[in-house]
Formats: C-alpha cells, structure tokens, sequence
C-alpha cells in the first residue's frame, strides 16, 4: 500500500556496476562462449549499457507492475512464488528494453543495441549460469531458475523456426540467435502467460512452468561448460572491496583533505564493518 500511495525509490550504485563491468572485459570468457565475431562486436559495444537498462526495467518497471485479481491470495504459488516474479521482472525488462521509445528516449542508442542483451541473456539461461552450480546438482536459486525457465521455453516454442540453436563448433557448443524479432515476440507471450498465472493464482501452471524449464540440469553439457570454464581460471562470483577513507583535519579540526587507501582485504574490511557499523551488540547479556 506505501507504493500504491506514495511510489517507491530504487538506486543503482553505478560506480559498483561499473567497475564490475569493466573488470570483467578481457578476461577470456566472452571469446570463449560467444559464437562469433558479429555477437562478439555486438556484446562489446553495447551489453554493459544493456545490461543495466535492462537490470533498471527488471526492478523499477517489472516488479513494480501488474495486479492481482480481486480475492487473489498473493502466497498463491506458494514456494513457485519467488520464481515466478523473478521470471515476470525480467521478461518485463527483456520485451521493453527492445522497445522503440527507448531508442526515441535516447536510453539506447540504436535499434540494434538490445540484441546484446538478448544474445547475453539466452548464452547465460542456457549455459554459462550452470558454472555456478555443483555436478549432479539442480537449479536451486530463484533467479538462475527464472532465467533458465525463460531461456529454455523461447528456445523450445521457437525450435520450429529455428529462432535460437544451440550449435556445435570445434566440438563446443554455442548459442546462436538467427531471429530477434520473434524472440521477442516470444519473450511477450511468455510474459503474457506468466501474468495471467500471478494474477490468477494459478499454482499448477506455475508449478508445471518451473519444473518443466527451470529445475533439471543437462548433465552432459553442464560438463561441458564446467570444464570450458576451467581453463579460463575465473571465479564464478566476485565481490569488491572499498577503499578505506580517512579525514585529514588542521590544527583547528577542520577537515581539509580525505586520504584514500587500498590497504585491506576482503575479509578484513568485512570484519571491520561488522565491528564498526554494527547495530546490534555482539554479546547479548
């Protein structure tokens, strides 16, 4: 009800985004699971800028978006729930951030920049989320279920007209997309679908959607991913450490300077947050 009245805020640090961006560029990964030149040109231009917009669609306009029906219990599909909004927000973003408004807005630059998003989205829902997950394991976290969900469905309704294939070359497998325009056609039926079961309560037809696209893992080629990834020695999360500010002060206590230093570990500043910041006491009496 405080949204309905009064609207809601969301901020993006975008320096944090940024750097996690530009830290990510050259490391190998791309040349690895992207399949050729032209997406690989596509993805460098324009996927860090896509990526966010479609990160900003996904939270402020998806989540913030769509009702329920009148007499609709909101923990209709129960532990299908958190998934299924997940799936909602992102095919939100993912149908809009292709929109032409966005090209007029000039929060894109061209009509062909949210293909870098699309063919990112497809590659990470399809393979390269799975380096994150354990052998012999399923899709457990409601966000790599979500994208999963979506990336299998467009490529199974589009399989007929070979919308996304997933190809072989030099014996590795890559995700290829040969139209956009009815992948986006199918991101919005989904969309559609996936509305009306959160609208509607529908708890079958959530459950049927996760577990039919979004659980099982293909364990031959989530093998195949694991050990590409391997060789590229990357981490599959990363985190930040910040700089460490300090006030420089004159004889009369004015500041007149701020140091910035590097000198901690992760772990370190971690510890120090908690001892420094903390709101609760770390002994209870």
């Amino acid at each position: 009800w405080i949204r309905s009245h009064h609207g809601s805020k969301s901020v993006t640090i975008g320096n944090i985004t940024d750097a996690y961006n530009k830290a990510a560029h050259g490391n190998g990964f791309n040349e690895e699971f992207v399949y050729g030149q032209t997406e690989l040109q596509l993805i460098d231009k324009y996927a860090d800028l896509t990526g966010d917009l479609h990160t900003d669609l996904h939270e402020c306009l998806g989540h913030g978006s769509g009702k329920l029906l009148p007499g609709v219990d909101p923990d209709a599909l129960k532990a299908y729930g958190s998934t299924i909004e997940e799936t909602r927000a992102d095919l939100f973003g993912l149908y809009y951030v292709a929109d032409s408004k966005l090209v007029e807005l000039g929060l894109t630059p061209n009509a062909e920049a949210y293909k870098a998003e699309y063919y990112t989205y497809l590659m990470n829902g399809l393979m390269t989320q799975l380096v994150r997950i354990e052998p012999g394991n399923n899709v457990e976290e409601a966000h790599m279920r979500n994208r999963q969900l979506i990336a299998r469905w467009v490529y199974e309704k589009g399989a007929a007209d070979k919308v996304v294939e997933m190809m072989k070359k030099d014996g590795k497998t890559y995700i290829v997309v040969n139209d956009y325009e009815k992948l986006r056609t199918l991101f919005g039926q989904l969309l559609a679908e996936v509305q009306r079961i959160k609208s509607t309560g529908d708890f079958v037809a959530a459950r049927n959607l996760v577990e039919t696209y979004a659980v099982k893992v293909d364990p031959v080629l989530h093998a195949e991913v694991l050990e590409r990834y391997k060789k590229l020695n990357l981490a599959p999360y990363k985190g930040f450490v910040n700089p460490k500010y300090e006030a420089v002060t004159d004889a009369k206590g004015n500041i007149t300077d701020v140091t910035v230093t590097y000198n901690e570990g992760y772990a370190e500043q971690m510890l120090r947050y908690s001892r420094d910041y903390s709101t609760l006491p770390a002994i209870n009496n």
